[in-house]
């Protein structure tokens, strides 16, 4: 009897603690789709993060419970060695372009030939400015997600597209066995904000654009990370036929009712002119929605008529996209400051009356030079049109004359250096002024450090631009090799500010910490990292490894006359007449031999053998690495004893996988039976 009640009492609280974790997926789930579907947020960040992790505890202690389709799997966690390719089910075809009610008319009237139709009824929707997807659904669950690649083959990032919120693990009302959906991968306004504000914090370069973000955060290789960037998807296209379901939006309609988020904004228009009352309608009003779009799709609603139509080997022929114009503003032009660049380039900019366009506030534009400053004929108080497409830079398109001061003069462009006072020259068949006092002239000296220490440099993290102009302003650096000689002390409490407007900033403890740790690991960097941080002028990341590749150490590079510079690919006389005028001055070398002094790298890893440890093992190389150029992984095969061919074999042991990779060299691979390594099982191996 007590065994029996004991039972009882046990599955009394299985039964409380399934209907907790119940009623936490719910929640969670219902969170979700305000924040995501209709921009709410009702819980503060804590609190959800508070459900989300009993969610998670739960079940993790009583595993019985776990469910495929509960929100916690969107926590991310996976990490992907490498993306497999996948062949599109159908080809991913991009959408020809028009931009006028003509063109919309004339497009109209081809289809009504080609289809013999009097009228012909459309669906609109908008076009998000974000990445195409493919997702794939068997028996009602997620199966894999493909991107668009190269329309025909895609590389499968499911275990990142998984992390996606809004996207149903597991169909509900689902009436098919299997179905492919298309849709747009995005990061909302607000969440590229909150993502921004969080690197501005970190003192970390801030992200350029939702859209770039987007699709650089699919491909990485955490699906934690992944999680943190809040992408959001739209489905925007059913890729699967159903006898009930005869027009597209009817399978807008379908897809939403199964669980996918389908934006509201679609509508069914009977003909062309509907068309263009859509177009207007969201002309203006697209600008406050809390994703980035830049047109609207037009698709012929008869899914009978797509199919007659067809595609073209480009793009399918019942659809287009009406993209809308640059929005152009009228302002003035209050002021025009000149900034100095790393290499003593200056740019005038000009600061204007504060204006709304693009969905965000202007208040300066890049005029470049002083060519193009004389090509407008820019005047100080000049009234002007400027335009900005999406994430564009604004720029100036002209000036309205007709509201110019008739006592206006010509603009008269600097003979001096606005911080330096230096004169200022212009290179021979050059638009550019130039400060060629870079030892004194503070934007280039900070310039030269801040290049220094970037990624595909030296790539010392944990120090951004404000933090350099405080070390500087301190005297505690001058130039990169001063970054060596930092000490601890040096460091704490220092002030600086991340913007004019921004307030004191300290550096603490542990940010004085894991600088110094980041310039000790820095030493560990290539020669080619070295070369491209010493911001020769012309001497790209690229043209960097073809010379430490062909030089070997820094010593030949610099006793090494015009004549044998030029030899090196792809090197021609204004990158030679660069390098030999670099290496010609004292302090430069000077700088060289204070960098040797600390340990730096100054020769190729390939003149010294470092093991056997590859012997017998021949590689392929193909894609972009974040830890390594592909000249570096090439030497760094060769110094541990293995082999690099550039195209695949039966005698090819291995083939090392960036990103961007071309899927054939995949299929290839697999064809051969050659496995296929990440950068990191590559760095594993040696």
């Amino acid at each position: 009897m007590p065994n029996f009640n004991f039972t009882i009492s046990q599955r009394m609280d299985k039964n409380l603690i399934k209907n907790e974790i119940k009623k936490l997926r719910e929640e969670i789930d219902y969170h979700n789709k305000l924040y995501y579907d209709e921009s709410e947020n009702i819980i503060s960040d804590y609190e959800y993060d508070q459900k989300m992790n009993s969610l998670i505890n739960l079940e993790k202690k009583y595993p019985e419970f776990k469910s495929s389709s509960s929100p916690s799997i969107k926590i991310g966690g996976n990490i992907t060695k490498e993306f497999k390719t996948f062949k599109h089910s159908d080809k991913m075809l991009s959408l020809s372009n028009t931009y006028s009610n003509e063109d919309l008319d004339e497009y109209d009237k081809r289809l009504k030939k080609n289809l013999n139709k009097e009228n012909i009824e459309y669906t609109c929707e908008l076009k998000y400015d974000g990445v195409a997807l493919s997702i794939l659904y068997e028996n009602g669950k997620f199966k894999r997600a493909i991107t668009r690649g190269d329309g025909n083959y895609g590389d499968d990032i499911s275990n990142n597209v998984l992390t996606i919120r809004t996207l149903p693990i597991k169909l509900k009302n689902n009436k098919s066995s299997s179905l492919e959906v298309r849709g747009e991968a995005f990061i909302s306004k607000s969440d590229f904000k909150k993502l921004n504000e969080k690197k501005k914090e970190r003192n970390e370069q801030l992200f350029s654009n939702p859209r770039n973000t987007a699709s650089g955060s699919l491909k990485l290789q955490d699906s934690t990370q992944v999680a943190k960037r809040r992408i959001n998807c739209f489905i925007y296209s059913l890729n699967r036929d159903f006898e009930d379901i005869m027009t597209h939006e009817e399978s807008l309609k379908f897809l939403k009712n199964i669980g996918f988020n389908v934006p509201s904004t679609f509508k069914k228009c009977k003909n062309i002119n509907e068309v263009k009352d859509y177009i207007n309608y969201w002309e203006s009003r697209r600008q406050g929605l809390n994703v980035e779009t830049d047109g609207i799709v037009i698709k012929v609603n008869n899914l009978d008529y797509q199919k007659k139509l067809g595609s073209t080997s480009k793009s399918p022929r019942w659809a287009i996209a009406y993209k809308y114009k640059a929005e152009s503003k009228e302002t003035r032009i209050k002021d025009i400051i000149f900034q100095v660049g790393r290499t003593g380039a200056i740019t005038p900019v000009a600061i204007l009356e504060p204006v709304h366009i693009g969905g965000s506030i202007v208040k300066r534009a890049s005029l470049h030079n002083a060519n193009e400053i004389e090509r407008l004929d820019i005047r100080l108080g000049d009234y002007v049109n400027i335009e900005k497409g999406g994430e564009i830079i604004p720029k100036i398109t002209s000036v309205v004359t007709k509201k110019r001061n008739p006592k206006s003069v010509v603009f008269d462009f600097i003979r001096n250096c606005p911080y330096c006072k230096s004169k200022l020259y212009v290179e021979k068949n050059q638009a550019i002024h130039y400060c060629k006092n870079d030892r004194i002239c503070l934007p280039q000296i900070s310039g030269k450090i801040e290049h220094f220490i970037s990624k595909n440099a030296m790539d010392i993290e944990n120090i951004g631009p404000e933090t350099i102009k405080g070390l500087i302003n301190k005297n505690i650096i001058n130039n990169p090799f001063d970054l060596y000689t930092i000490k601890y002390d040096d460091i704490i409490n220092l002030e600086f500010k991340l913007n004019q407007d921004d307030k004191i900033r300290s550096l603490k403890k542990k940010s004085c910490k894991n600088i110094l740790e980041s310039i000790e690991k820095s030493k560990k960097k290539s020669f080619s990292n070295l070369l491209f941080g010493l911001g020769i002028r012309y001497v790209g990341k690229t043209t960097a490894e073809k010379l430490t590749a062909h030089f070997k150490n820094i010593d030949n590079l610099i006793s090494a006359d015009f004549n044998g510079v030029i030899q090196v690919d792809e090197v021609g006389d204004k990158i030679a007449e660069s390098i030999i005028k670099y290496f010609s001055e004292e302090e430069n070398i000077k700088l060289v031999n204070n960098l040797r002094k600390v340990g730096l790298n100054l020769r190729e890893g390939s003149d010294i053998k470092k093991s056997n440890k590859l012997n017998g093992i021949n590689f392929v190389i193909s894609g972009k690495f974040l830890k390594f150029s592909r000249e570096s992984i090439q030497n760094e095969i060769k110094i541990h004893g293995g082999k690099v061919s550039k195209s695949l074999s039966s005698q090819t042991t291995f083939l090392i996988a960036g990103e961007n990779m071309g899927p054939k060299k995949k299929i290839k691979a697999n064809d051969l039976k050659i496995k296929i390594i990440s950068e990191d099982d590559f760095i594993s191996m040696i």
